[in-house]
Order: C-alpha cells, then structure tokens, then sequence
C-alpha cells in the first residue's frame, strides 16, 4: 500500500486469546474526496479488477444506481468472501468493505478500487473476523 494519505487502523483480539485460525481479514474502508462515484460500469469494472489482483474468484456481481443522488451500491460476491461498495458522490465519499479468506490479497483490491475512484485520502480499519475461535 503507498504511502500518503492513507491510515489503518488495527482491532486486535482479547489479550488473553490467540486464535489459532480465524476466517478471514475485513477491511472497512472510508475513501475522501473521491471524483468517480456515479458511474456504475466504471465502479463495477473496478470492483471485478480489485477481486483479480487480490487473487480472488469473483462469482457474480450486482449494482444499483440511486436515480435521486447519483450514489451507487453494489456487491461482487468472492468464493474468497465479497467486496461492497456505498457511494456518497454529493460528499465525494465511498464505504467500501473488502471481506476475504485464504490467501486473497485485501489490501490490493483496496488499492485497485482508490485508484479508479480517484480517492484522496482513505482511512481502514482492519478486523480480525472470528478472533475468538479457538
């Protein structure tokens, strides 16, 4: 990931546990001043792009086009897990999501997907999904 205008954030599991297997990484993402959030083609393509260089299967994909703001929301479902998308564009904002399992690379789908939306600056949060297994 360069360097810049980006910043993570970590959620570690109790102190007490170490979980011996967990899931999959989540990370949740907020991208700023973004200038591509209307175009649903355009955001789906990059979507699809991002799955590829994280190393992930892409099963299907679906977007909708919010006739009053502009906004898109969509998924593409992974056999790793998904990434999903909310756009804001009258805030030049987007909440994406990228859930995987395996050796699916996350953090290169997010920056295939802050690329294309033209993202300033992004802030992530990492989660640990299932940190609690043991």
């Amino acid at each position: 990931m360069p360097e810049g205008n980006v910043h993570f954030q970590t959620t570690r599991p109790r102190m007490d546990q170490t979980p011996a297997y967990h899931p999959g990484r989540h990370l949740l993402a907020d991208l700023y001043d973004a200038v591509r959030l209307t175009d649903a083609a355009e955001i789906e393509a990059s979507l699809k792009e991002a799955a590829q260089a994280a190393g992930a299967t892409i099963l299907m994909s679906h977007l909708h086009v919010f006739q009053s703001s502009g906004g898109v929301t969509g998924m593409v479902l992974l056999a790793e897990s998904h990434i999903s998308i909310h756009t804001w564009p009258e805030h030049g904002f987007a909440a994406v999501d990228v859930f995987m399992c395996g050796e699916a690379r996350a953090e290169a789908a997010l920056e295939v997907i802050r690329a294309a939306l033209g993202a300033g600056r992004m802030v992530v949060r990492r989660e640990v999904r299932g940190a609690e297994l043991t």
